[in-house]
Order: structure tokens, then sequence, then C-alpha cells
């Protein structure tokens, strides 16, 4: 049995850094968080302001890393360079120049992890160990090179998620990624403390295009307002362009959906001109929305379409974006859905309306969303719409964020506001009951995820029907 090629041996990683390497060593994975190193990886000792990654040079090493990448002279096996955040980047180019893989990125506002990791199952359905994807959310300045440097040569597909806050920063990625197809999931406000309004928000999504490789493929939202924008910022670097929604015109298009009994969407979709009838496992018109943006990739990427409609009726909730758990309480079990990673406007307005679409009594844990700038009172206010539309009897409002919130909800429904995670953890246990369904949901510096992990760690938990 041959052995499998590691990911970098240190004579590569030199060439590709212009380093230099003081021992031989081959790594067959690679992290910048000595937390994570595991046997035979490469440790990227990062400097930055708050810590120094070769402070843990030790540590990494009695992990069982093969080597490291460093700035700083060591004994232990490394490559040396000048600086290693440019080396990584160049790292991450190299990784990119080597495979002869079909390269796609996502970026949007919202639904861009569900969508990538929605994109690399259906893909790995049809070539299995041949799919390389990002993992968790490394989608900025180092997770987007540290995803392309962990990709083997021997890659087919490597789906990358790719985010930005500020103007300029999506393009700086792009071109690293150089994508052969750019997927933009949605429009909405996210980040706006650092864009004047949507249009700078699409504008700045859109500088995705600026990476597309020659004849590469532009897929947009067709239901957006800012898709003629989008299809703007696309023209001159696309190919071309696929648009993806529920609307009349739309090139892949869900033509009827319909609610099943598991949670799950029952979807028939139309690729072009080709029918396609399959059940989506995830709930929610918004996950309808980016199953047609998975159905455009496939399509796209010359993948097989009905694999992919089987891969989407398997895919499970992600931990903090839609992962689904029966906690025990007292008497009996509770539903908890968490949605605990993040939150914006249109994402906390569609999680709401999947709330609302449960059995039994509703209730929400629903946190602050932050970067929303001088708007943010009107959106955390703007909330009490879906939250009457979704039927709730009772919501945990989290943070100074949403004091505009519960001023509206004031003598409308059943809520308390209190100041933080703890308070929330819990406010929800003294009046979380069996056949209950709760929505967990926040930016992810209201710390929400410590709720949904007290619900499983006390009460512990089993998969939800």
């Amino acid at each position: 049995m041959t052995a499998a090629r590691p990911l970098w041996t240190a004579e590569e990683i030199a060439a590709a850094t212009d380093g230099t390497a003081n021992a031989e060593f081959a790594a067959t994975g690679i992290t910048f968080d000595s937390r994570e190193v595991g046997k035979g990886d490469l440790f990227v000792a990062l400097t930055g302001q708050e810590t120094d990654g070769h402070r843990f040079l030790g540590g990494a090493y009695e992990y069982g890393a093969a080597g490291a990448l460093v700035c700083v002279p060591t004994s232990y096996p490394s490559v040396f360079v000048d600086d290693t955040m440019p080396a990584l980047e160049a790292l991450g180019r190299a990784a990119r120049a080597r495979a002869d893989a079909v390269v796609i990125g996502v970026t949007g506002s919202v639904g861009k992890t569900g969508t990538k990791e929605a994109l690399a199952a259906c893909l790995a359905r049809a070539h299995p160990g041949r799919v390389h994807w990002s993992v968790k959310s490394y989608n900025n300045h180092t997770g987007v090179p540290l995803s392309l440097a962990r990709m083997p040569a021997d890659t087919r597909f490597g789906v990358f998620e790719m985010g930005m806050n500020h103007a300029g920063e999506m393009t700086a990625l792009a071109q690293m990624v150089r994508p052969h197809i750019a997927v933009v999931t949605a429009i909405a406000p996210a980040h706006t403390a650092f864009f004047s309004g949507e249009e700078a928000i699409a504008d700045a999504k859109g500088e995705i295009f600026t990476g597309l490789q020659p004849g590469g493929t532009a897929i947009v939202p067709f239901d957006s307002p800012h898709r003629d924008r989008l299809i703007a910022a696309a023209r001159p670097h696309a190919g071309r362009i696929v648009t993806f929604g529920s609307g009349a015109g739309a090139d892949v298009r869900a033509i009827e959906t319909m609610p099943v009994a598991s949670g799950g969407t029952f979807v028939s979709a139309r690729v072009h001109d080709r029918d396609l009838s399959f059940t989506l496992s995830q709930p929610g018109a918004h996950w309808v929305s980016n199953a047609m943006a998975v159905l455009a990739a496939v399509d796209a990427a010359g993948s097989d379409l009905g694999l992919a409609g089987l891969a989407l009726g398997d895919m499970a909730g992600l931990p903090g974006r839609g992962a689904r758990f029966a906690a025990r309480v007292a008497g009996g079990e509770a539903l908890v859905i968490d949605e605990s990673y993040n939150a914006n406007p249109s994402s906390m307005r569609a999680t709401l309306a999947v709330l609302g679409a449960e059995k039994g009594r509703r209730l929400a844990v629903l946190g602050g969303m932050r970067e929303l700038g001088d708007d943010s009172d009107r959106y955390h206010a703007g909330l009490s719409r879906p939250i009457d539309e979704a039927g709730l009897s009772h919501v945990i409002l989290v943070g100074d964020e949403m004091a505009a919130l519960a001023e509206v909800l004031e003598g409308r429904m059943d809520f308390v506001h209190v100041p933080d995670a703890a308070a929330a953890r819990d406010r929800l246990m003294a009046v979380l009951a069996p056949g209950d369904a709760v929505l967990v949901k926040g930016s992810n510096g209201i710390g929400l995820s410590a709720v949904v992990a007290a619900l499983r760690d006390r009460h512990g938990a089993g998969v939800a029907d």
C-alpha cells in the first residue's frame, strides 16, 4: 500500500515562503492555533498585538507538531521566514497554484457558512475524498490563507468561504482564492457600522468577482434588490452569470416548496432546462434559497445534481447555525434550535419564522446584533414584527443592544431583558418546560453559545427527530 503524500515537506514550505529550513520534515496538516495542533501538523507561529505564537512552540511540539513556520530562530524543526503572516499567505497561494481543482468562492451577508457546507457535502457525495473546504468560519485575512494552505495537491474541488467587514478586503481574498465559480448568497444589513448602506455592502461583496478566473461563473441572487448591481459587478470578470432564487426568470429556481413532517422542505426546482425534486433537511425559506445557490454551483462545477439532491436531504444543522437537539428538562424534553454563532436583521427574521412553524409553546433567547452602527436601535426595534408573527410565548432579550426592542415589546408580551448570557441561561432554565421549542440566537460576542452548552451539559441531549 502506497503511503499518502504529505501535505507539505520542509523543502516545499521553504520554496513557497522564501524561507530557510533547519531540518527535514513532512507535515500532514497545518494550524496557527496551538490548541488545535495534532500529530504531524505544521504550526504557524503568528505574531500579533495580543500574543505571539512563538510562545507556544514547546506546547505545539508536545502535541506532535512535525515542524513550525517561524520568524524567530529556534532549534525545533522549522522554516524561518521574515514574517509568518505573509509567509502563510504565500503558502496558501502556492497550494492554490499546485492544485488542479475547480475552486469555488462563497460570500454573502447571510448564509455563506451553511451554503459552503452544503456545497461541499453535495460535491463530496459525487466525489468522495476529493473535496476540500474551509472549516468553521475561517473566512477572513487569516482563515482564508490557512484554508488554502490546507488544500491537498490532488484536490478536485475546493470550496472556500470568504467574508469581510470593510470595503477592499474581499478583493484581497478573491485574488488569493482565484475562484472558477463565485457565489453571493444574499445581501442584508450586516457590519453596517462600516458601510453607508446596503448598496455599499453589495459593492463590497461583489469584489469577489474580481478574482474570477477567465471564463469563470458568477452566481448571484435573483430575488435580491441588489441583483442588477451584483450582475454589473460580475460582468467585467465573468464568462457566465447565473441567477438563483424563486422568482420567475431565475436560471436556477425553486418552482414549488412544501413543508414536510420531518421539519424540512420538499422542493421542486428547475436548474436551467432540467427539473429536480428533493427533500431539503433544513427548514425555512432562507434554506431553500441557499439550496438554489448550491445547485447552481454544483451545475457550474459539472458535478451530479441528483446526488446533490440526496446530500441536501441528509445535511444536519451546524453547531451555532441551525443545529437542533432535544434537551432534557424536568418531566420531558424541549427542542433547542442553536443559532448562537451570529445574527443580523435578515437572519433574525428568517430563524424566527422557522421557530414560528414549530408546534407547542415557542420561546426565544435573542442576543444583541453587533456592528449595526447608527441604525442599531431601529434594526433591533424592527424585530418586534417577526416576533409577533412567530407567536412567541416568552422572549429573553440579552445585552444593551436589545434595549430598543424591549421598549417596543413593553406591555405587549411576556419578556425579560437581561444583561448577559449567564442571566439568560438562568432565566431560561427557570421557564423551559417539556414540549417547548426555544431558539437561541445572537451575535457571537454576546456569548449565547454558553446557554446552548448549559442545555446540553446540565440536561443532556439527544438528536431531535
